[in-house]
């Protein structure tokens, strides 16, 4: 492998390289981020690693300092890693977390042993491995950042004992647990994680964006802050996080009544601000291919919807009417069918949809009976995540699927096409072919609205 432009990378200090490579010194048997404010080591002493996983794998353990469990991840969109970035991804998100590699190998649509392959290929490590490992740094995070027990920091990483996780925590990081419970523990009853990602970040576009659609009690939203609560069958609680510029992180508050389950909801929080995303590389891209067309907005990120069934029926509520106008329909629905619990309100559930008459909504009959449809069907299919089994449901069609896809479940390639703001905003720009723009055609999407502002 050609590390030499990462040796620029590591000398130049470079937050936006951020979590692409890691760097294994081996004076000091440690690894660490490329920002990590250690003296510069020398280069016959270094040795590159492009996942942390592989500097494990070398013997190298996590440097204190940096905190290699605190960079961010990388984007899960490139070329013909994608298979095996997306099983990397629902391995991170798994909220049971004992998904079985045939079990993803269905989820993906091939088979068990191409998914074996496609992981060892890519990231040098296997399936089962990469869990353990990944299990093993969560850990290490929630050790240093919070004030989590280490009985209770064992389950929320996974593990069904605390001999098995002190075991494999020494085998995968080269260090004790014990050794990772630093003198500055949090001690707060809620939980502050950082979850960094890689600039720049428009915030600003970002909050503005949410600003609009906001549904409150659902969702708050300040100048540098963005919360709100969830439910599942597993959990349920509220997160806030604060923006923090200068540090290139948020600061994430979250109350949650399940800690085994705290992996998988920061896996979704870290989707649904999309922090793992390279914007410099997907603006790159657009720049070359749209030649001009229109004038990019630095930093652009994907907001997303806490679920599909919420983004669906989001959808549903916005077709043909104004983004006020949809924003007061959902908070209509939130009031009248959202699960209460004190003054936290919660998105109701497809089950309370698709059983409510909708009695209280001024609109159409037709439309109604596609909110119940869509709801019916993710109650009889909770798991299901290709969207595309939703068109055949009346009232159904392909901006609302696409809709549900772009924000959620973040796919990096939709072009809301038949979208009127889209098709204003291309209206108004230079001719360009849109099909170039792949696979980043969901920010093209955001890029085009901004046009509009």
């Amino acid at each position: 492998m050609d590390t030499s432009h990462w040796q620029l990378a590591r000398q130049s200090r470079d937050h936006r390289f951020d979590g692409h490579f890691f760097i294994g010194v081996k004076s000091t048997g440690i690894y660490c981020r490329p920002i990590c404010p250690a003296p510069t080591a020398k280069e016959q002493n270094v040795e590159y690693f492009q996942y942390a996983h592989n500097a494990a794998q070398a013997g190298f353990r996590p440097c204190i300092r940096c905190r290699p469990d605190s960079a961010p991840g990388s984007s899960a969109w490139q070329g013909a890693k994608t298979t095996a970035l997306r099983a990397k991804q629902l391995i991170d998100s798994d909220l049971t977390q004992q998904q079985s590699c045939e079990r993803l190998a269905e989820r993906l649509g091939v088979s068990s042993r191409y998914l074996r392959q496609l992981f060892q290929q890519h990231f040098g490590i296997s399936v089962t491995q990469y869990r353990l490992f990944n299990r093993c740094h969560f850990a290490k995070k929630l050790l240093q950042e919070t004030s989590l027990s280490v009985s209770q920091v064992a389950f929320a990483a996974g593990f069904n004992s605390i001999r098995r996780f002190n075991d494999a925590f020494l085998q995968q990081l080269h260090i004790c647990p014990s050794k990772m419970r630093g003198q500055h523990s949090t001690k707060h009853a809620v939980l502050t994680l950082k979850l960094p990602f890689r600039p720049p970040y428009n915030w600003v576009a970002l909050q503005q964006f949410l600003a609009k659609r906001l549904i409150s009690p659902l969702e708050w939203l300040g100048e540098t802050h963005y919360g709100r609560s969830f439910k599942n069958q597993h959990c349920q609680g509220q997160f806030t996080a604060e923006f923090v510029e200068y540090k290139h992180h948020f600061l994430v508050s979250i109350d949650i009544d399940q800690p085994r389950f705290l992996q998988p909801i920061l896996s979704e929080i870290r989707r649904v601000l999309d922090l793992d995303a390279d914007t410099t590389q997907i603006e790159q891209h657009l720049a070359t291919q749209l030649q001009g067309a229109i004038v990019l907005t630095q930093g652009l990120r994907l907001p997303g919807i806490w679920s599909v069934f919420e983004a669906g029926i989001r959808a549903v509520l916005g077709q043909q009417v104004s983004v006020t106008a949809a924003r007061n329909l959902v908070t209509q629905l939130v009031a009248e069918l959202g699960a209460q619990d004190g003054e936290r309100v919660y998105f109701p559930t497809p089950e309370v949809v698709a059983n409510s008459e909708l009695a209280f909504f001024k609109m159409p009959q037709a439309r109604k009976n596609a909110l119940r449809n869509l709801a019916q069907f993710c109650a009889d299919n909770p798991d299901c995540q290709q969207l595309d089994q939703w068109l055949p449901l009346k009232g159904i069609g392909p901006w609302t699927v696409n809709y549900a896809k772009l924000r959620g479940q973040s796919q990096p390639d939709i072009l809301l096409a038949g979208d009127l703001g889209v098709k204003k905003a291309q209206a108004g720009a230079k001719p360009f072919n849109d099909e170039m723009c792949a696979p980043f055609r969901s920010y093209l999407t955001f890029q085009l609205w901004q046009q509009l502002t």
